[in-house]
Parts: structure tokens; sequence; C-alpha cells
């Protein structure tokens, strides 16, 4: 039996041209495996890293989507909208694929493992190591898309099923059922140590190393280190010692400033802050993909892409907290605004951008939206009209900060039928108009897309350096040592705003101060929603948009995680416990 296990791997998967996708045009046995493992483990680790690039796609829809970073025009009927609502189904295509393409490849990496001995020399172990990274990656991103955060009995709660390569007897399967979340953890663990311990070779940032083992390591703790009001200080002093492995080791370097601003159009083996990412190329990524890959949902480039999800007005007023971003202007504040890239139209088409609150036939708040006004600026004096169906409304501003053209307008509420419910005061920004799509001001997001100036081309960033930096921030001010988190944290921070770095930490503000740099920081790289649960707190999304947005989703909600798909309970040769339906 053993002879056809890797016939079953090669089903599995499919490969295209470029070196890290090459895979033998005929099946290996064992056999053939064991007595010549250097021949043929290139072909079947370039295999494995193969079945990344289709497990990436939903892996950043159930990681982004559910998180605060961004908006959707309306509704849709694809399955990635119950990411959004939090309308949570087990009857998901897109989580089923999450969960099969995860444990495709962690029984390609298993059975590499169970097949080849260590030990036959560093180039065969570094490849081991290599396959150890993956299935120790695997396991955790399944974890926490799966299963409860740490903090929340680990030793009880559910986490995802290890399985770690096809049984010999194929023909009569018994697997258990969900392993623990600590025990999951702790095979994640495992997996990545011994993988630090076996690569000697860092052969750049589109394959596993040594350090990007330390680099997911420090993650791995920090997800186990605790809630601010509760933390695991023996599990954050991990996190920072492997921070500081991969800092220490001197293998990257945050990219300067201006070259931050272009980290979309950087290849991962010409990029010097990533550590770890899933590459792709532009052989493989044409037409439809451009489309339906990562990307093409957040933009429209050169005709390309659907262009549907923006960056959320609550991201915005981030970027904007130090000083406003005038995207028109060309005059960005901070850096990681750069990825943001709003349709304005040609023609000087001036108006006040504000958001109103929306109210039901009974005058209660149901939402949010944007209005664009026109305006009329002279000096330090402005007006704006509205038209709300026959009745124009003429608005006096009283200027905030005229230099970077902020404003207030007292405006009147109104209920849908037209009637006045009270004058609030709103805070917006005079600029020109921006195209809408449906009924939002499209701030296209680009930080998916461009790799190469390949329109979407993105290969998805699992780890590079800066996050490192954040990740000994977190984890040094959940010690206490909020001398060493102020450094690590500032060092992130000053790349995208110089001179602007805190003076102090504490704590009383670290918890505000560092879940901020975060959320900038890692926007779009698929970790804003787990890392809101898992420090125990709850998603406000109060913006613009067709997600219930005056719901809070609380840390406790049995929607923080994902069902298992319906499809693997029924073929599952075991038990496999669903997650909870409700609290």
């Amino acid at each position: 039996m053993k002879k056809i296990i890797l016939l079953i791997i090669v089903v599995a998967c499919v490969f295209t041209a470029c070196d890290i996708d090459r895979f033998p045009s005929t099946a290996m046995s064992a056999d053939e495996i064991k007595n010549n493992p250097g021949a043929n483990l290139d072909a079947l680790l370039n295999g494995v890293y193969a079945q990344l690039k289709t497990w990436s796609d939903p892996m950043h829809r159930c990681g982004e989507y559910a998180g605060d970073n961004m908006m959707i025009r309306g509704n849709s009927s694809d399955a990635f909208f119950q990411f959004i609502s939090y309308s949570r189904s087990p009857n998901n295509y897109r989580l089923q694929n999450f969960w099969d393409y995860s444990y495709k490849a962690i029984a390609q990496t298993s059975n590499i493992l169970n097949m080849v001995e260590e030990g036959q020399g560093a180039a065969i172990d570094n490849k081991l190591g290599e396959c150890y990274f993956i299935r120790g990656l695997l396991y955790f991103y399944l974890c926490r898309a799966y299963g409860r955060p740490y903090y929340d009995h680990p030793e009880t709660n559910l986490g995802v099923p290890v399985v770690n390569g096809t049984p010999e007897d194929i023909f009569n399967l018994h697997f258990e059922n969900r392993a623990t979340v600590q025990a999951t953890y702790a095979q994640v663990i495992a997996d990545l140590q011994k993988a630090a311990q076996l690569m000697t070779v860092n052969k750049g940032a589109a394959y596993a190393s040594k350090e990007a083992a330390w680099a997911l390591l420090s993650r791995v703790y920090l997800y186990m280190s605790g809630t601010w009001t509760n933390p695991n200080v023996a599990y954050a002093q991990k996190s920072v010692l492997y921070a500081d492995s991969v800092i220490d080791s001197h293998t990257y370097d945050l990219l300067s400033r201006k070259d931050f601003m272009e980290y979309n159009t950087k290849r991962p083996e010409n990029n010097k802050e990533s550590i770890f990412a899933v590459k792709r190329v532009a052989a493989e990524f044409s037409g439809e993909d451009h489309y339906y890959g990562i990307g093409g949902m957040y933009a429209n480039i050169g005709g390309m892409g659907w262009g549907e999800m923006y960056a959320s007005a609550k991201y915005i007023a981030l970027l904007d907290e130090t000083g406003r971003n005038d995207w028109y202007n060309k005059k960005i504040v901070d850096a990681r605004a750069a990825f943001i890239e709003p349709t304005y139209t040609n023609d000087d088409h001036k108006v006040f951008r504000f958001i109103k609150n929306v109210y039901n036939a009974d005058g209660v708040q149901t939402n949010f939206n944007y209005v664009q006004a026109d305006v009329v600026v002279d000096g330090n004096t402005a007006t704006c009209k509205e038209k709300v169906g026959d009745v124009t409304t003429e608005y006096t501003l009283t200027p905030l900060n005229v230099e970077q053209g902020i404003w207030s307008i007292n405006y009147k509420d109104i209920k849908p039928d037209g009637t006045f419910i009270k004058d609030i005061a709103y805070k917006g920004v005079i600029d020109q108009y921006i195209s809408l799509n449906r009924v939002y001001p499209q701030f296209y997001i680009t930080k998916c897309s461009r790799e190469g100036e390949e329109s979407h081309l993105h290969s998805p960033v699992i780890s590079r350096l800066a996050e490192v930096y954040l990740n000994k921030a977190e984890a040094a001010a959940k010690t206490g040592d909020y001398g060493t988190a102020l450094v690590a944290l500032n060092t992130v921070r000053e790349r995208s705003l110089p001179g602007e770095g805190y003076s102090t930490l504490t704590a009383a503000n670290a918890e505000q101060l560092v879940e901020k740099e975060r959320t900038l920081e890692l926007a779009y790289q698929a970790e804003r929603s787990y890392d809101v649960y898992r420090n125990g707190r709850a998603l406000t999304r109060q913006y613009p948009g067709p997600h219930l947005a005056m719901e809070d989703i609380q840390p406790t909600d049995y929607r923080v995680i994902y069902f298992i798909p319906q499809d693997a309970i029924n073929s599952y040769p075991g038990k496999l416990t669903q997650n909870p339906t409700s609290n």
C-alpha cells in the first residue's frame, strides 16, 4: 500500500511551469523516494508549494473579510459574503475549499516526512524542515479559523483533527476527532521547532526557512499570550524570544518609506522585508484570475477586476489620524495610505465628503452612508448643497483645519420620509468627487495587486519583518517591559510616519497603540479579525456598508469562529464534532 501513497498525492495537485511548481510527469512509489530521496524530493516539495497557491485564496478571504478594514458595495450571492455578514453556515464552498486545500498540503508534507528519514545530509534535512514548516503553518491557520482563541479554555475547546499522513490501510480508514486547541497548538509548535532545527539554507522568501519558522513561532506564542487584561507572561516571553531570533539574524531589513509604499509591486525574491510569501508568477495568473484572484475584488486596474470591495471608512479614519492623506494631490502622510487609491473623476468637481447616520421609519439608526455635497470655497468660508428628493438644503461649513481641507457641518438628520430628527455635527473633508459604485465612493485597495506591475498578480504575504517587530512590541508590553515594546513599536510606526513615534508606552495606552499599529500595518494580510478576537475584544464596524453596522460582534459570540464544513463532516472517517450553532 505504501507504494501508491505518492500517486494519491499526485492526483490531488495541479502544477505549472516555473521552478517552484514543477512536479514529475509520472507517479513515484514510496520505495523510489526512500532509495533516492535527493533526486525526487525537489519535485515533491515543489508540489507542496504549488498546493499553497490554491490554499492562499480562501485563506485570505476567511481572515480578511471578517474584519473591519474593508467594506463591500452591496449584498452578494457569493459564499464569501457570509464572512462579511457573519451569517455563518456549514454549507459554504469557500470554507470547504479552505479545509480541503489545507489538509491536502498536510497530507503531502506528512507523507514525505513519513517516507524519508532525516540525517541523510544537510540538503535532504533542509527539505524535510520545509515540510515541517508548511505543515505547522497549515495547522495554525486551520486552528485559528475553526477553533476558539487560545485564551478561552484551550484544554477543552476543540481545534482541528491532527492527521499526519495517509494511513497504511486506506480501505479501512478511521481518524480521531478534533484535537483540542491546546493539542493543535502543541502540534504547530513541535512542527515549527523541528523545521527551525532542520533548515540551514535560506533560499529566499518564496521558500520556507529557519527564519520563517521563527517568525511564525513568534506569532503563535503571541496568540497564546492571553489577553491584555489577563496576559500569559511565559508565552509572551517566548514570542519576544523568537521575534528577536529573526531580528538578530540580520537576514531581513525594513524597506525604506519610499520602497515600502511600493511593497505590493515587489516580487518576494526581490523584497528584503518579506520572510515568507506564497509565490505566484504571471505565467500561471492570467485571464479570469485577474478578476477572481484576491486583488480583483479590491480594485479594477486596467479594466481587470470587479472592484467591489473598498477600504472601510474606519480604516481610512485611522490612516488620517496623524494628518489627512490627500490622495488627489498626492500628499501621503501615512505611508500605508499608498495602498489605497480613490477613483477620482477627471473633471474639477469639488465636494464636501462626510459620513452621516441612516435611520429607519421609526427614527432608529440602522447604518451610515457617505454624502458628497457640491461645495464652494472662498478662503475660510465654504458652503455646500445637498439635494434629497425634491428638497435642496444649503449649509455653511465650519473650518477645523483649512490647510488640510477638514471642515464640519451642522447637518439635519432625517428619517426616510424626510421627517426631521435632529441637528448633528459631522466632520468631513473638501476633496474632489470620487466616483460611486452603487452609493459608495470607491476607495480601491491595491495592496494585493500590481506585483511586477501585473494588474492583480499577488504573492500572499505570510510573514514579514514589520510584523515580527509588532509581535515583539505586543508581547513585550504584556510582560510589562514597556521600554522594549516602545522601541519595537516605533520602529514600524516611524517608517510610515517619520518623526511621529509615540513618546511613552504604559499599561494605560499599550493596548490601544499596539492594536492601532497592527491594524494599520497588517491590513489586507488576513490578520485583522483574528487579532481582534484573540485578545478578547469585540469587532465594531460602525461605517457605511451592507453589513450590520450597528451590531458589535462580541468575542464570546459563536460566530467568531467558522463552522466545520458539512461535507467534511459527512465524509470524515470517524467522528468530527461541529462547532456550536448558537451562544
